[in-house]
């Protein structure tokens, strides 16, 4: 009998071949290029290098609304040009084990990173006996793999959270927010806060927000009476707060990266939707609250992956990375009801996804993957419907309106998350697996596997 990797090798290359059969007809060079990448994407073998980019938020519905608006309703984003994409659902789980079907960000990205669905609100534990799970950076860290995490939220926050901490409540972000989490708490013998355990792992790269959760103070241990700032400084972190630091960093010692007080601020701004919509408007590509030396999502992950890259040459190692990079408020913003702000952080986040890929077009060892942690609200409605909740009218860079719909709570209450399934897409080694619909949890088994990890 062949091997479960052969089989899946077998039958995506079969998918594969079905569509570039099917397409044959088309001629649009859009089409011809993606059936050329097609025939070139299926490939097993080990991945040196794994980045997982997760557009917080970002369902369908999000990309579309950023396709729309910046590169026209033919044109192609970055993240669309990968050249193998398929669908994963992404729910959540109750504590019997029986499905949740609209997850949070918290047990959405503990599928991804330990293969383990949880309940909503639980990082890296287990939904009914609350027993920390493995995550796939540290499965990286044991098996001599450099490790990073990027976000444009707090460090803290579920998604980068999910990777490198296991608490039974994701509000658990420092010292002091520890109410939800008393068996996790160091005075109960626990790992601490989700900041304390994040630089207690030693992750060799951690940018993003949340510098409030690092400068309370540890309360138990060996480092009572310090920040957790002063915490990361004692186990030997570079503290870089600004884009100059930041590119001054070295390889050699781990780097936190605190870039603002909480969440990092929106690229874009506008007018939020409201009841009976909103005159047409424009996007303001320059939000005049975002410090002009914050980094954007797109630098940070090139830096992520230089000092990446470079500790490993350092070392010798013939093993590479895993870094993941977050969008986080492209899902902030659409539970605002803020078109403007949110197509923006897609924006960035799809810079990030180019810069990705370049580096994987050097370095074709590479498993790239992009995908979302689950749907959200925002949706494309006709210019003369009246829908219920919130809407907003936007006119495109092709001078065309369009506009968007929020409806899946009340007026002036946050929207709320989709249970739908979401895109995935990936190349690279093994990154065939993404094709068809997938569960959110199979993630965890193609990058497992494509880095070889014990």
């Amino acid at each position: 009998m062949p091997s479960p990797t052969r089989r899946h090798l077998t039958l995506a290359t079969a998918v594969v071949a079905a569509t570039v059969v099917a397409a044959a007809v088309t001629t649009t060079a859009g089409a011809s290029d993606t059936r050329h990448h097609a025939q070139h994407a299926i490939q097993g073998g080990r991945a040196k290098n794994v980045i997982l980019l997760i557009g917080d938020g970002m369902g369908d519905s999000e990309i579309t609304l950023a396709r729309n608006y910046t590169v026209g309703a033919a044109g192609r984003l970055n993240m669309d040009r990968f050249p193998l994409t398929g669908a994963y659902t992404t729910y959540a789980v109750h504590e019997d084990g029986t499905p949740d079907y609209v997850t949070d960000s918290a047990a959405s990205g503990t599928g991804w990173a330990t293969g383990v669905k949880t309940v909503n609100g639980r990082i890296s534990k287990t939904p009914g006996t609350d027993r920390a799970v493995p995550t796939i950076l540290e499965l990286a860290q044991h098996n001599g793999f450099a490790t990073g995490s990027v976000t444009t939220a707090e460090l803290t926050d579920a998604t980068p959270a999910v990777l490198a901490a296991h608490v039974t409540a994701r509000s658990c972000q420092g010292p002091a927010d520890m109410a939800a989490c008393p068996g996790d708490t160091l005075a109960a013998g626990g790992p601490g806060s989700i900041a304390e355990q994040s630089v207690n792992h030693k992750v060799d790269v951690l940018f993003g927000g949340g510098r409030r959760r690092f400068d309370q103070t540890v309360t138990d241990g060996r480092y009572k009476g310090l920040t957790v700032t002063e915490q990361a400084q004692r186990l030997g972190y570079q503290v870089v707060t600004d884009s100059a630091s930041m590119n001054a960093a070295k390889p050699g010692k781990p780097v936190l990266g605190l870039f603002s007080s909480g969440n990092m601020p929106t690229e874009w701004t506008g007018e939020t939707a409201a009841v009976g919509g909103t005159d047409p408007q424009r996007c303001v590509t320059s939000n005049p609250e975002r410090p002009a030396d914050m980094p954007s999502l797109a630098d940070s992950t090139a830096k992520a992956i230089q000092l990446l890259e470079a500790k490993q040459h350092r070392k010798h190692s013939r093993k590479g990375f895993f870094l993941q990079v977050e969008g986080a408020s492209i899902d902030k913003q659409d539970h605002a009801a803020n078109p403007c702000a949110q197509i923006g952080e897609t924006v960035a986040f799809d810079a990030a996804v180019k810069v990705a890929r370049a580096y994987a077009a050097k370095h074709p060892d590479t498993l790239v993957v992009t995908s979302a942690d689950h749907g959200h609200t925002s949706q494309i409605v006709p210019l003369y419907a009246n829908p219920p909740g919130m809407s907003s009218t936007l006119v495109t860079d092709e001078g065309q309106q369009m506009k968007v719909n929020y409806s899946t709570n009340t007026p002036g209450r946050s929207q709320e998350h989709t249970g739908t399934q979401v895109r995935i897409a990936a190349q690279g080694p093994l990154a065939y697996r993404v094709l068809g619909v997938t569960n959110q949890t199979d993630l965890f088994t193609t990058m497992r596997e494509a880095m070889r990890l014990r």
